[in-house]
């Protein structure tokens, strides 16, 4: 019954990647509005919020392990091995992953200090 739900090309997996990276984002959305209302709220009465939360991090950490099975399944259709195909995708997740991250602190850090006035687009590299 279930030997055509993991069948080769993996073809579930490239879904449910795609399908937790998805959910992961929302839930990252949900927790970045709310943490932007809390930096102006506390603005105001000025409190002192940190940049950073692990309820940030770990949406986040959701939507790179989505992009790893995305990539791996992705990549076991084309080399046919599981093991090669993970051993390509980790690295390449880890490294997008962590580029992405570093660079959302930088704007969260702007965000912050300066409100959505730091943020200037045209600017910004």
């Amino acid at each position: 019954m279930y030997s055509n739900l993991f069948s080769q090309p993996p073809y579930l997996l490239l879904l449910f990647g795609v399908l937790i990276s998805v959910s992961c984002g929302v839930a990252f959305e949900k927790v970045l509005k709310q943490s932007v209302q809390q930096w102006y709220r506390s603005v105001s009465e000025n409190e002192e919020t940190p940049v950073q939360t692990r309820a940030l991090f770990i949406p986040f950490l959701g939507i790179c392990g989505g992009i790893f099975v995305f990539l791996a399944a992705g990549l076991q259709i084309v080399a046919n091995n599981w093991t090669i195909s993970s051993a390509i995708a980790l690295p390449l997740s880890l490294l997008t992953g962590r580029l992405v991250w570093s660079q959302l602190k930088v704007l969260l850090v702007k965000l912050q200090e300066g409100g959505s006035q730091a943020l200037d687009l045209d600017n910004i590299f």
